[in-house]
């Protein structure tokens, strides 16, 4: 049974779609009326009852009008304050419009812009379109779902209302940068993994001079990265000294050579000697954070996986960066499941003596499974140990500390 407001959103809707019939030339009327009801079909009833025909109509015929010619591979982007005097519609908050092609990370990364600028999402209408375009990107027609043709995303986005003209144009700009960047990833995506196989399988044709445990485990690593727990944003090598020219790359947003992973490995002599002892040490991973934060898919400042290359005299010569986030599955694993973490926790548990069946064992391995994941990817053995141990003597004589 329909409800009252679902039946008041479908009576606006189809009046909406009638004020179209009137005003679209008859050869467009039926790829409108289709357009209308696709872009209305999934936005909750309640954010449409409260509208008029024709800001409905209005609403819709804008993002229609941005989206009547694009070239494949080229997004369009307007943020604007509709004039009913103009555009024959309102709207109480800035109209965010974006016209691409379908890929992922679009939504979370646009909204994710809008959220780091301090504005606010009232709204998001956003259909998956099949469409057909001619040569020149004109639209020519928007498909029944199922036919086969090009799939675009289509966005309308309510923020926070902004009336400074040189505002609006400075954030259309930040959005660009957000959408150039989106499709760089994805683009390269596959690359990048190809890449790290090609790095994991040079590790052993050429194995570094390291401890081989370490280099198994580093092996186990980069194979584990590749099944869904890494989310590939870009990739760039360094090398000190001019030691050698890179081999792979750039790839995805790491192509534009503003975007940096940290300050000063491009000249490495630039950075403090305590740093540059610790990019020089001769260990085989390095798992940090950039220092910059994500523009695709999150907001937050991007993990680094970084592979040291040695040159012949067993010195670090450079490092191969894969720059991206973790997934959500390697939060949820097991820490004892997951390469190198796996190592630190047994040898955590080795130093603190405890049998694994034992209550202190069980409550040391709960406390290192239950530790923020990006500080158990960061921290070295000696701070784990320090803090775990430190944990579990509290548990036994609970007092206020530091770690």
């Amino acid at each position: 049974m329909v409800s009252t407001i679902e039946a008041k959103k479908a009576t606006l809707v189809n009046k909406a779609a009638a004020l179209a019939g009137q005003l679209f030339d008859p050869a467009d009327q039926a790829a409108a009326n289709r357009f209308i009801a696709q872009f209305y079909e999934h936005v909750p009833p309640a954010d449409v009852a409260e509208r008029t025909p024709r800001n409905l109509y209005g609403a819709a015929l804008s993002l229609w009008r941005l989206g009547e010619r694009r070239r494949p591979g080229r997004a369009k982007i307007r943020v604007h304050n509709p004039d009913p005097a103009v555009d024959g519609w309102s709207s109480p908050h800035t109209i965010v419009e974006i016209v691409n092609d379908d890929m992922p990370f679009l939504v979370d990364s646009v909204t994710g812009a809008i959220n780091a600028s301090n504005r606010v999402v009232h709204l998001i209408i956003h259909p998956i379109l099949t469409v057909a375009r001619g040569p020149d990107g004109r639209l020519c027609g928007i498909l029944q779902p199922g036919i086969a043709g090009t799939r675009e995303s289509w966005m309308q986005i309510e923020i926070t209302s902004e009336a400074d003209p040189a505002d609006l144009a400075r954030f259309t700009q930040t959005l660009s940068g957000v959408l150039t960047d989106a499709r760089a990833a994805v683009t390269d995506w596959r690359p990048m993994r190809q890449v790290l196989r090609e790095v994991a399988a040079e590790l052993s044709a050429q194995p570094p001079p390291v401890p081989s445990a370490e280099l198994s485990e580093a092996q186990d690593f980069l194979k584990w990265l590749d099944d869904d727990n890494f989310t590939f944003l870009g990739y760039r090598e360094y090398f000190f000294d001019g030691a050698a020219k890179p081999q792979y790359g750039p790839l995805g947003i790491l192509r534009d050579e503003a975007h940096s992973v940290f300050g000063g490995l491009r000249d490495l002599s630039s950075l403090p000697s305590d740093v540059q002892d610790f990019v020089r040490r001769r260990e085989l991973l390095v798992i940090t954070k950039s220092n910059r934060r994500g523009t695709v898919h999150r907001t937050a400042h991007m993990d680094a996986i970084g592979v040291r290359r040695f040159g012949a005299n067993g010195g670090v010569t450079g490092v191969r960066v894969f720059l991206g986030f973790f997934t959500s599955l390697a939060y949820s694993r097991s820490s004892r499941s997951i390469p190198l973490l796996r190592l630190k926790v047994r040898r955590i548990l080795e130093r603190s003596g405890a049998s694994p069946a034992s209550h202190d064992g069980k409550a040391l391995l709960h406390i290192l499974d239950t530790f923020p994941r990006d500080e158990l990817f960061q921290a070295d053995e000696d701070q784990l140990f320090d803090t775990a141990t430190g944990i579990l003597n509290l548990q036994e004589r609970q007092r206020i500390a530091v770690f």
